[in-house]
């Protein structure tokens, strides 16, 4: 339960930590939401619960071809935000991310990668 508790702990602790430099500065807080913090993590912590390393390699092998179809976003909300203000845009940004996904999915699946 300790060890839980402790991954709880430093997650959320790295996640408050980028939303406080956000807040003093757009693009060190840019950078550091950029950087693959949670995958990194998440790979750490597989790999201290003994996980296989096929099962490692797997979650960082699906982590890159998910990330792919979240980018469009990332474009999409800064127009839809000018445009439409907050919550719409948050709200028409996850439609165009599942859009995407579906449509990547699709996309990819002749190579014989598996999103869906």
């Amino acid at each position: 339960m300790l060890w839980i508790i402790t991954k709880y702990f430093i997650t959320a602790a790295i996640v408050v930590a980028v939303s406080e430099v956000a807040k003093r500065s757009d693009r060190a807080g840019a950078l550091l939401a950029s950087l693959p913090l949670v995958t990194l993590l998440a790979l750490t912590w597989l790999h201290m619960e003994k996980q296989p390393a096929a099962k490692i390699a797997n979650h960082a092998w699906y982590t890159f071809w998910y990330v792919v179809p979240t980018l469009p976003m990332f474009l999409a909300f800064p127009w839809l935000f000018s445009r439409f203000g907050f919550w719409p845009a948050l709200g028409l940004s996850a439609i165009i991310t599942v859009v995407c996904f579906a449509l990547f999915a699709w996309a990819v699946r002749p190579w014989g990668i598996r999103l869906m």
